[in-house]
């Protein structure tokens, strides 16, 4: 299954970051990626009031993404804000495109380095999974990634890679925290992790100002093993990459963490 991961560099108005969209999904297909997963927050960047741009899944914004997912002809993940029943919004990730209608809620809110993601943000509380043409994904989102229990229970369910979409936060030693945690979460799970971030601001001149997280690339795929088969920098690009579903067997059986876990015992 070839996939492609899109890094960029959402700003606070939706309709300029569909433009972004289109022409990544557009690169994509031409690429021949049957999948193409954009960051959380593409909507538009943490920083902004979430509230106000906040739109249904049958809105306007949303029916755009399934415009550019049907035109490419190529499944689209991305995430966008909808509105909450508490009068706060959703983190959430649309799917969309051939065969594919599905969204995930982020169940982990990120209340940590200084910032409070469930002030404006209602938690999830449902485990999503895609099957695009015969292969199952899991859907997280940054946060999500610090904890393994969503991992492993996507890999219960059937999925062998799980799409993580991110906007993570910059800071001392959070570059080396992304990537220990994005493979070892696929060693947890013995699936691939194909995660995908906001790109650095500053790459393109914005300094970013406050404790919002507004990304810094290095978006990558791992290999059910935990080894990095592709890695970006931190500038927006383009990562385009081929995902085998028959070396999850195959790790699963030399590696049996999955088989060997003894839940009854933490309980």
């Amino acid at each position: 299954m070839r996939i492609a991961l899109s890094q960029l560099v959402s700003g606070p108005d939706p309709a300029k970051n569909l433009e972004l969209i289109e022409d990544g999904a557009r690169r994509a297909a031409q690429a021949g990626a049957r999948v193409v997963v954009f960051p959380e927050a593409s909507m538009a960047c943490f920083g902004t009031p979430l509230g106000p741009l906040a739109e249904p899944l049958d809105g306007a914004w949303a029916d755009a993404v399934r415009a550019i997912a049907r035109a490419a002809d190529t499944v689209i993940v991305t995430g966008m804000f909808t509105p909450a029943a508490d009068g706060r919004v959703a983190n959430t990730l649309l799917a969309t495109g051939p065969g594919v209608e599905e969204s995930y809620d982020k169940i982990h809110l990120y209340d940590a380095f200084g910032y409070a993601e469930s002030d404006a943000v209602a938690a999830g509380s449902r485990l999503v999974t895609i099957d695009v043409e015969g292969t199952r994904f899991g859907l997280a989102t940054c946060y999500d990634v610090r904890f393994p229990e969503l991992f492993r229970a996507q890999a219960d369910a059937g999925a062998v890679a799980t799409l993580l979409a991110a906007s993570w936060g910059a800071g001392p030693g959070k570059l080396d925290q992304w990537d220990l945690l994005v493979r070892a979460r696929a060693l947890d799970a013995t699936l691939w992790v194909a995660a995908v971030g906001q790109a650095d601001p500053a790459t393109l001149g914005t300094v970013a100002a406050g404790a919002a997280p507004t990304g810094i690339g290095h978006s990558r795929v791992v290999g059910p093993d935990g080894t990095v088969r592709h890695a970006l920098g931190a500038e927006p690009a383009l990562l385009v990459a081929d995902v085998d579903a028959s070396e999850v067997p195959a790790v699963r059986k030399k590696t049996s963490v999955l088989a060997n876990r003894r839940p009854e015992l933490w309980r």
